[in-house]
């Protein structure tokens, strides 16, 4: 009596045993990643950089040649204006001129000297890369060992994800790192 409602409503046998196999195959398959579970860690890269010694260094170093260099734009920028405003009253209409052609051409060279320090590609750019790119590497190289040790297929950094709202203190291997590179906690 069951079979006879159920086809007169349009369903087959087979269609109820389809509905089965495909209903345990997605149990079966979300079952198989469970027993593969993916071991996930966080590091605090900035915690980790405060407890390095040599990043402080290099951070005080790298402030240090960036005051120096403003300081040497900031130089000249002066210069331009001091010289032009001491003589203003002095000047004829044809020497103000001049003088602001020599104005426009300071400014323009603290410009340059700024783009030259200061810019994308700039010699701060430059001094940091070379300075920062030993100590990061070294942390990589001690999360990699970490990650190949204790089986982590992903390492993320909590300092620079927006996106975690939430992580347990149990998965943050930054204590681990440091331990690693010598810096214990």
């Amino acid at each position: 009596s069951i079979l006879l409602s159920l086809q007169s409503e349009g369903v087959t046998i087979n269609d109820m045993c389809m509905k089965k196999i495909i209903a345990l195959s997605c149990l079966l398959f979300l079952c198989s990643f469970a027993g593969h579970a993916q071991k996930f860690a966080l590091i605090d890269m900035e915690y980790i950089l405060k407890n390095i010694p040599a990043y402080e260094m290099t951070n005080e170093q790298l402030s240090q040649v960036s005051k120096k260099w403003q300081n040497e734009v900031d130089a000249i920028q002066q210069e331009a204006q001091k010289t032009y405003q001491s003589d203003l009253v002095f000047l004829s209409a044809e020497m103000k001129s001049k003088r602001e052609e020599a104005i426009v051409q300071k400014e323009q060279e603290a410009q340059d000297l700024k783009r030259k320090y200061f810019g994308p590609e700039g010699e701060l750019f430059k001094k940091r890369e070379s300075l920062m790119k030993p100590i990061q590497d070294e942390i990589y190289n001690a999360v990699k060992e970490i990650s190949e040790d204790k089986g982590y297929q992903m390492v993320m950094d909590r300092a620079s994800s927006m996106n975690i709202i939430f992580a347990s203190p149990k998965i943050d291997i930054s204590n681990e790192v440091l331990i690693k590179l010598g810096y214990s906690k």
